[in-house]
């Protein structure tokens, strides 16, 4: 029979999410999803949302939730991009900065998995820098990686180390190509580059509404830069889905973005579940690196990370396992809520005896 596929479509590896199983009820702590439900005003937004104008295309230029997240991050409005979750924003930024065949996207070996795939989707060159021996990222290395820019996770997935704001912004200002920061979970790490924008024209810090904002299932993120990036990130976007946010999304966001006190209170308890969480495993003998997201990168001294996946599943808790060569050992935690973290723990002394 003859493939009609694409030579893309039948060679691509693309990117695995975290599983979502239906056999029966888990404590689900492998998507790094947040345990507390959205803001208050986020659900009086949904609530009160006229539904009867959903027979129209949604506002095309996301004013409303532009200029919320704009008051939120203190930039203009203008230097603001929405999309479909901050993976659409991360694919778009590959057609928008890197040429296909050029010079290449330089980014660490262990980090987001979705940034190769984009890499191959796009036939943009990587270029892969591996993390030191303490999984750290070397930045120096990274600015010396012959490419025409890169893309740093800070904080870093899976690891979960942060790098300090002072280290990101040397790093910004020695390089004269285009940086990508992707701050999925800097909520937890409170050190944002964004204010930089305004100082460095080669910068984009992309986030989302997935983690923090309790608003996984909304699919909603954005990247702040100086408006002439954002104009060829719009570009790009045109040429794919000039409507990625609905309108119900762009209400419910921008309601909940203006709700700071209400998910500062969230992230305080994640940030000190996530000690309480790390001492306790400590306890039960794994290592674990220093994380500054709403998970724990750990290992166990007597178990394979492989082990330590199956055995919590089978006593119904999932976590998320990675095969990488330099991560195999190491299983990535959610933090969840205390009654979930608390699940883990038993589960854990459970396989431990």
């Amino acid at each position: 029979m003859k493939n009609f596929l694409s030579k893309t479509a039948r060679e691509i590896s693309p990117y695995t999410a975290g599983e979502q199983p239906s056999d029966k009820k888990y404590v689900k702590l492998n998507t790094n999803e947040n345990p507390y439900p959205p803001s208050p005003k986020a659900l009086e937004a949904y609530r009160g949302f006229d539904f009867s104008s959903l027979k129209l295309y949604p506002p095309l230029q996301m004013r409303g939730l532009k200029d919320a997240i704009a008051a939120a991050e203190g930039v203009t409005s203008d230097c603001i991009f929405c999309g479909n979750g901050s993976d659409e924003i991360l694919a778009l930024c590959f057609p928008a900065f890197f040429d296909e065949g050029g010079k290449g996207a330089a980014f660490a070996d262990v980090t987001y998995s979705f940034y190769p795939v984009f890499a191959s989707f796009f036939k943009v060159p990587a270029r892969i820098v591996p993390l030191r021996e303490d999984f750290t990222l070397d930045l120096a290395a990274l600015t010396a990686a012959p490419a025409q820019g890169v893309i740093v996770a800070n904080p870093n997935a899976p690891t979960g180390i942060g790098i300090p704001l002072a280290e990101i912004e040397k790093f910004v200002a020695e390089n004269d190509r285009i940086v990508i920061l992707d701050e999925a979970y800097m909520a937890f790490y409170g050190q944002s580059a964004v204010q930089l924008i305004k100082k460095y024209k080669n910068l984009v810090v992309v986030k989302t509404f997935s983690k923090s904002y309790s608003l996984a299932g909304m699919r909603c993120g954005y990247a702040v830069a100086d408006p002439s990036l954002i104009a060829g990130l719009e570009r790009c976007r045109d040429c794919f889905n000039s409507y990625p946010v609905d309108s119900v999304c762009q209400a419910v966001c921008a309601a909940a973005i203006a709700d700071s006190k209400y998910y500062g209170k969230c992230t305080a308890r994640i940030v000190s579940e996530r000690e309480r969480v790390g001492r306790e495993l400590a306890a039960r003998g794994f290592t674990m690196l220093p994380s500054s997201a709403n998970f724990v990168f750990a290992k166990h001294e007597a178990l394979s990370g492989g082990e330590v996946y199956a055995r919590l599943r089978d006593r119904g808790v999932l976590v998320r396992h990675f095969k990488g060569e330099r991560i195999s050992d190491f299983c990535r935690i959610t933090i969840g809520s205390f009654e979930e973290n608390n699940a883990l723990l038993a589960a854990a002394d459970d396989l431990l005896r």
